[in-house]
């Protein structure tokens, strides 16, 4: 599968035509008459505005907050660019509004903050937050992205996401579940090298944790991490190995690597040396740690997934975020915590499983089944709407997270599936 490069001019077209960005701000009442200019503002206005005074609940009721995100960055690690600042990350944060409003229909409204103080960054987020009903962290780099988050998921009464770190690892555990379905392997048996220790890499081993997974090995860029180090990160520090752990070591007998890091962090000396039937996630953007025909050409035997469109099993954060921060909203969720998180990762495991639309295989061009080459959904899976975002809001009202009564999965389904055009 390969799709045509786009070429500089052509992005930057797109970005400029019809008009500037990619996003606008569109009225869903009429503003036809007098008295709907009474109602639209003065004086009407004034009596959603004293409801809502009198109960905070009814901002849901009376205004977009249930259906708004605030999509907010630094610009502080935009995606492959690095720090390139906060009005230079507009572009892509912009285009996170596309996605959610695309997949899910929330609105969103991009928000760029400039400065990497955590103090700052911080107290701006607190303060805008009654507009949203959510709030997607976007491009914040390591460590800071950790305590932001942490900070702000205290806080806040809303659901907070740093999706660098998240929509990644609900994706990724999505993709080995059901490759070790396929293989045969069992999730708390395997072994897995995670290489980079970034926002995501941290996030996907937590994960891998917290689904049954006992052996994970990190690798960052001095290396292995282990107890012998005296230059490692509270985060880090979670995954440490035994005292001088090499490279060969940990990717001796492997079941899985996964590639956070960039091109050429490991090898394939190194997935030579993994057990049968491998696992290989490279997921660098946009030039992986390897190229799957390589990895191919060395391991026939392994299941492989990158984080471009235009290879097999994309590890694409857009299966995940749209539809979390969909479930968690409809149910006033206050926070993301790990069981919706379990539950969308699982979501996208059994979707990938049920037979393929054939709207998708026209796509593709191709009848899509589960296998090697299918592990994950499809981004224009229509049915991922109604699948990730019901079990993210299951989860929530189950574990606490949102204090809705009387949820009825069902009918809530019924009212997602009404999305599917």
């Amino acid at each position: 599968m390969s799709n045509k490069a786009v070429t500089d001019q052509e992005a930057l077209d797109y970005h400029q035509f019809p008009s500037p960005g990619k996003i606008s701000v569109e009225i869903t009442t009429s503003v036809m008459s007098q008295k709907d200019l009474s109602l639209a503002y003065t004086p009407g206005v004034a009596v959603p505005c004293l409801a809502i005074q009198k109960d905070a609940q009814n901002a849901y009721k009376y205004t977009d907050k249930g259906n708004l995100v605030a999509v907010i960055s630094n610009g502080t690690a935009v995606l492959g660019l690095g720090n390139i600042g906060a009005l230079a990350s507009k572009p892509v944060m912009e285009g996170k509004g596309v996605l959610f409003k695309s997949f899910s229909g929330l609105d969103s409204f991009d928000i760029e903050v400039d400065t990497e103080d955590i103090d700052e960054f911080c107290k701006t987020v607190a303060l805008i937050s009654p507009t949203f009903g959510g709030i997607n962290l976007e491009d914040i780099k390591a460590p800071e992205c950790f305590e932001i988050e942490r900070r702000l998921d205290e806080e806040l009464d809303i659901p907070v996401m740093h999706d660098d770190q998240h929509g990644t690892a609900v994706i990724s555990t999505a993709a080995i579940l059901n490759a070790c379905e396929i293989t045969g392997k069992k999730v708390q048996e395997i072994k897995i090298v995670v290489i980079g220790a970034g926002a995501a890499a941290i996030s996907c081993a937590r994960l891998y944790r917290h689904v049954g997974v006992k052996n994970i090995f990190m690798i960052d860029s001095k290396g292995v991490i282990h107890e012998g180090r005296d230059n490692l990160n509270e985060y880090k520090k979670e995954f440490c190995a035994p005292d001088r752990t090499t490279k060969e070591e940990v990717f001796t007998n492997a079941d899985v690597a996964v590639g956070l890091s960039r091109p050429g962090s490991f090898s394939i000396e190194d997935i030579k040396l993994m057990a049968y039937s491998p696992i290989i996630f490279t997921l660098a953007n946009p030039t992986p740690e390897i190229f799957p025909d390589i990895t191919r050409a060395a391991r026939p035997d392994a299941i492989i997934a990158t984080g471009r469109s235009d290879f097999e099993n994309q590890v694409n954060n857009v299966l995940g975020f749209p539809f979390i921060f969909r479930g968690a909203m409809d149910v006033r969720a206050t926070r993301v915590n790990i069981e919706m998180k379990i539950a969308a990762a699982q979501a996208l495991a059994d979707l990938a499983k049920k037979e393929v639309p054939e709207y998708v295989n026209e796509i593709f061009g191709k009848k899509l089944s589960f296998s090697k080459e299918y592990i994950i959904p499809k981004p224009f899976d229509k049915r991922l709407v109604v699948e990730v975002s019901s079990a993210v809001a299951q989860a929530a009202v189950d574990s606490g997270s949102s204090l809705m009564k009387d949820f009825d999965i069902e009918v809530y389904k019924k009212e997602l599936a009404k999305r599917i055009k």
